[in-house]
């Protein structure tokens, strides 16, 4: 089987998904598997800039380092780079689909992060106008659909 390769996406790429990428990394690593990740924002606002400095800090306190992170933009060639692109929000699961090239060659499959790793509530909360405690509660989100995704890709 190919090694999996999974992009995380939100709007700009400095909070949630750069958070996604970081978390699934570090569990990935734990669990000895071998995982392509990357994550992306659906909006440019960003793109060359850090996550976002509580982002940053929020993940610190887990031992998971971000900061060598840079915001890019969702580009036409991951849909063809990463079988599984997975969406924060609804909104940036309709932005990847009109992204998304026509092509029948195609080969990523587009969820919204929630529904595929099961969780309820199935949208990540943008924490970008909140407080710490709030990229607090994205972690928790985040954390325990990357162990939902982990179980998901050993076991098919």
């Amino acid at each position: 089987m190919a090694e999996p390769s999974i992009l995380f996406v939100c709007l700009g790429n400095i909070c949630r998904s750069p958070m996604a990428e970081g978390i699934f990394r570090a569990l990935c690593e734990e669990a000895g598997m071998q995982v392509h990740i990357d994550s992306a924002g659906t909006g440019s606002w960003h793109v060359g800039e850090p996550p976002d400095h509580r982002a940053i800090q929020c993940l610190k306190g887990y031992n998971i380092d971000i900061s060598h992170l840079r915001a890019r933009q969702v580009r036409e060639m991951d849909f063809d780079t990463f079988n599984l692109i997975l969406a924060m929000d609804y909104n940036n699961l309709r932005d990847l689909h009109r992204l998304m090239p026509s092509s029948s060659q195609v080969r990523a499959r587009v969820h919204l992060f929630g529904e595929y790793t099961g969780l309820n509530p199935v949208e990540v909360p943008d924490p970008y106008y909140g407080t710490a405690a709030d990229f607090e509660k994205v972690y928790h989100m985040l954390h325990r659909g990357m162990q939902n995704l982990i179980m998901r890709l050993r076991h098919g």
